[in-house]
This record gives structure tokens, C-alpha cells and sequence, in this order.
């Protein structure tokens, strides 16, 4: 099945009250684990690229290229959007040219106005392409490739300034941050959330930085209105564990051990059994 936009996907998630996973992929290991583990649960999903991943893996074209080829061979049927994450403008029109079928703008760091400006513009070249797009308010804490933010809360009316555009989505800060979460984090502002919804009414909304947000807070979040969920750290994290727990245990020096297709393969099941947990507790197991 080939590349679709995510805005079928997510049209359905948040009439059906639940979330449609996005997992950032960072090398081929990644996007087989994640393709193979949505195709076993009937699940559609969201391939994540940011900017430093994209020039990691040796430009937009190298990684449409890859995942569109996995698409084939593995016989891929479930929907599938490639999706660039906290996209600049610059990088958001190489990615529209590139292939991908679905990008975030995140204009959240200009003044409101210039925001609305770019967004605009990006939204009519996606309608045109029947791509997807996703627009930010209020930054997101926590660092995610040099852009760091504190987390702030999202104004609903800005929300609204931004949904009326025409976007498919919107991820609005109530409070989330990339990466861990630190021990004195204070915890999702669903006030927020709630205020949001009520102004955007039936727009898919978008948490980023689920790793480590409690699954009683993301099953809430999912009955606010948040219909796509990114996940990024827990993948690497579960990776890093797997890998160092295969080295430590001496196995890279037991015959073939060293080879990278044994090498890596103990982190490619963690990133699939981290893929699973993720979609059962968003709920879009069989949604596909």
C-alpha cells in the first residue's frame, strides 16, 4: 500500500476516542520494526523523521526511497503516513518535494503573525499535493534536535487562529516536554487541553512527547481530543537497553556475534515490543 496522508487516519482516531501512534525512525531498524509491528496489530501509524534524522540518514530522498521499498517487500497494508517532525519551513518544502505524504510546520517559536503567514502558505501547497499537515502552539518542553522549550501552555484562541487555517492537525503545549521527564514535572494541564478542544472542535489534537507521560494521563488526553500520540525517546531507550545487555552478556564475541544483523537485532524486538505496548494503550490496535 502506498505512502498516505494521516488525515483519514486521525479523522477516524478521534471519532473512534482513540490515538493513532506516530514513532520517530532513525535508521532502518527502526522503520522495519515499527512497519512490521503496525502490519501483525492491524494498526495504522505514523513514520516520524525530524530534521537531524533526516540528515542522519542521508537526506529526505534516501529515507522515501527506503520506507516506500519496505512498503512492497514487506507487503505493508495497513496505513502508513512518512511524516516530517518539527519541520522548519525550509525543510518542510524539501519534504513536499522529496515524497513524504504528511509534514509538521512548527512555526511556534515566530510571533503569531509570521506563524499564520508560512502555515498558510504550507497548507495551500499540501491541499494541492493531498498531503497532511500539523501546526504548533506553544512550544513543547524539553530539547528535541537544539530547539529547547520549557513546555508552556498553549493559548486556546491562538489554537483557534492556527486550526482555522485549513491544517489537518494541531499540537497545542499543555505542559509536555521531549525526552524524560524530570521528577518535579508538574503534569499535563488538561484545562488546557479541554480549552483547546472546545475552540477546535473537531481538529485532530497532538501530543508530543509521550515517553513517560502515565497511561491514566494519555487515556485522558485521548478523551480530550488528542488523536495522534509522538514517541521517540522510549524507542531509544528500549534500543540502548537491549544492545548493552547483548554486549555485556559477552554475546558479540561468541562466533557471528559481532555481526550487525545479530548485533542489532535484540534492540530491533525491543523497538517492536515498545511499538506494541504504545498502540495497545492508544488504542488503535485493529483501527486500521
Amino acid at each position: 500500500m502506498p505512502l498516505v496522508s494521516a488525515k483519514e487516519m486521525l479523522t477516524k482516531a478521534k471519532a473512534g476516542h482513540y490515538a493513532v501512534g506516530q514513532f520517530n525512525i532513525n535508521n532502518l531498524e527502526w522503520t522495519k520494526a515499527i512497519l512490521l509491528t503496525a502490519q501483525e496489530l492491524n494498526s495504522p501509524v505514523i513514520l516520524g523523521v525530524s530534521e537531524g534524522a533526516g540528515k542522519y540518514m542521508c537526506g529526505y530522498k534516501t529515507i522515501v526511497g527506503m520506507v516506500n521499498g519496505m512498503l512492497e517487500e514487506l507487503n505493508i497494508t495497513v496505513p502508513v503516513a512518512l511524516h516530517l517532525d518539527h519541520g522548519s519551513y525550509e525543510g518542510a518544502k524539501k519534504c513536499i518535494e522529496a515524497g513524504f505524504s504528511s509534514i509538521m510546520f512548527d512555526g511556534s517559536h515566530y510571533p503569531i503573525e509570521e506563524n499564520i503567514e508560512k502555515t498558510k502558505e504550507l497548507v495551500a501547497i499540501c491541499e494541492e499535493k493531498g498531503m497532511s499537515i500539523e501546526a504548533e502552539v506553544g512550544s513543547i518542553g524539553g530539547e528535541e534536535d537544539g530547539v529547547v522549550g520549557m513546555g508552556e501552555c498553549a493559548d486556546p484562541n491562538e489554537c483557534k487562529m492556527i486550526a482555522d487555517l485549513g491544517v489537518t492537525m494541531l499540537a497545542a503545549g499543555i505542559g509536555n516536554i521531549h525526552g524524560k521527564y524530570p521528577e518535579n514535572w508538574a503534569g499535563l494541564s488538561f484545562e488546557t487541553l479541554a480549552a483547546v478542544q472546545e475552540k477546535t472542535g473537531m481538529m485532530p489534537l497532538v501530543l508530543h512527547g509521550g515517553t513517560g507521560i502515565p497511561a491514566d494521563m494519555i487515556k485522558k488526553a485521548i478523551d480530550l481530543g488528542v488523536s495522534k500520540i509522538n514517541v521517540n525517546t522510549e524507542c531509544q531507550l528500549a534500543f540502548a537497553d537491549a544492545t548493552r545487555k547483548y554486549i555485556e552478556a559477552g554475546k558479540d564475541l561468541q562466533g557471528k556475534g559481532f555481526d550487525p544483523r545479530k548485533l542489532l537485532a535484540p534492540g530491533f524486538e525491543a523497538i517492536k515490543a515498545t511499538v506494541k505496548e504504545k498502540m495497545e494503550l492508544f488504542g488503535s490496535v485493529n483501527k486500521a
